[in-house]
Parts: structure tokens; C-alpha cells; sequence
């Protein structure tokens, strides 16, 4: 038996005790929302933290889902408080959506970015990994 046969079957042996990976693989994983239906509202337990994950400013966020949600609402001490009914799916479809458009690089794929106005509410993506500006609708 040469040593390099045996050095396989110990590495053979060691790979097989090894825990299962339990995570993606992924840094960046948005938290799931939470959301809690209360009357004719809905309320995002976990928006604050949302919003740290994505690194954005809440009130940035708020207005998105405002606006696709097609209906008012506030934010209440890291909550969001949105008028009407709507479901896990709907929310993380939309968040889901903010992150597509407003998080994630179009050119390296990356979170590592942020955004910036340049005059007259023309926003722009830029990433700080790869440098790629990209412009945004307001």
C-alpha cells in the first residue's frame, strides 16, 4: 500500500465526520418578514432589522413597500405598520423585489452597495465592489 492511498482513505475517513454545511454559502441573506395581521393592518415585526441587513435607510425601504403595496404606511418603533392585508408572500415577493432593483450590483451581482442622489431626485446605485453606477427610478 503506497502512502498516498493511505493518505486518501484518511482523508476519505475524515470527510465523511464532517458536519453537513447548514448555511448556503451566501454572506448576504435577507431575513424572512414577519408579518402580523392585526384588523385592517399589517405589521412587519422585524423591519428594523430588514433594513440593516439591506444596509438602507427604513424610511427608504417604508416608501418602496408603500408604494408596490399600493397602500399608506408608518413606521412605529423598528415596525412597519402598513394599512391593509397582506400576506408572507406578498411581503417577501416585495422586499424580494427592493432587493433585485435596489440592493444587488446589475453588474457583479454583489450587496456592497449603496445609493446616492445626484441632483433633482435622480438616484443611482453604486457599487463598492466593482465601482458600477447604475441609475434608479425614484
Amino acid at each position: 500500500m503506497s502512502a498516498f492511498a493511505s493518505y486518501d482513505k484518511l482523508l476519505d475517513r475524515l470527510y465523511s465526520s464532517l458536519p453537513e454545511k447548514k448555511t448556503t454559502g451566501e454572506r448576504f441573506e435577507v431575513p424572512t418578514a414577519e408579518p402580523l395581521i392585526q384588523g385592517n393592518q399589517t405589521i412587519i415585526k422585524n423591519f428594523d432589522a430588514i433594513c440593516s441587513a439591506l444596509r438602507r435607510k427604513p424610511e427608504a425601504v417604508a416608501k418602496y413597500l408603500s408604494k408596490e403595496l399600493a397602500s399608506p404606511g408608518s413606521i412605529e418603533g423598528g415596525r412597519l405598520v402598513v394599512q391593509g392585508r397582506f400576506g408572507l408572500k406578498t411581503i417577501s415577493d416585495k422586499i424580494q423585489s427592493y432587493v433585485d432593483t435596489r440592493v444587488i450590483c446589475r453588474e457583479c451581482k454583489k450587496p456592497d452597495t449603496h445609493t446616492d442622489e445626484i441632483g433633482r431626485g435622480v438616484k443611482i446605485l453604486i457599487c463598492e465592489a466593482c465601482g458600477a453606477r447604475t441609475p434608479i427610478r425614484a
